[in-house]
């Protein structure tokens, strides 16, 4: 039995992490036709990205081993995680002279998927 196995990254993505995650934990193990079934009628915004990136591990997976043929039912999500990116401090006006911190935060998406055959 053979193990083929490829990732996909997206780095510097809009919002926090922890928005992130919450799509992450969903996906985390299940086979690809489900995770894209289930990011597809998610609410969320973060959803639409974590497709993106989950659909560009499968084609890197196709690219990757492109004499083996994989079916999305049999291929798994190995391993997704989110890491914090930076962040991008602004300033808001507060009152009495003060000024209040916007720290807008950004995450890096990683996917890994792997195809037993």
């Amino acid at each position: 039995m053979q193990k083929f196995e490829a990732q996909a990254t997206k780095r510097f993505l809009p919002g926090s992490p922890r928005k992130m995650r919450l799509v992450i934990d969903l996906i985390r193990g299940k086979s690809v036709a489900e995770a894209m079934a289930l990011l597809r009628f998610s609410p969320k915004h973060a959803a639409r990205e974590a497709e993106k990136v989950l659909r560009s591990a499968y084609a890197n997976l196709e690219n990757k081993n492109e004499n083996a043929r994989f079916d999305m039912k049999n291929t798994i999500i190995k391993t997704a995680f989110v890491n914090g990116g930076p962040m991008l401090r602004r300033i808001s006006p507060a009152p009495m002279g003060r000024a209040y911190r916007i720290r807008k935060r950004m995450n890096h998406v990683t996917i890994v998927v792997v195809s037993y055959q």
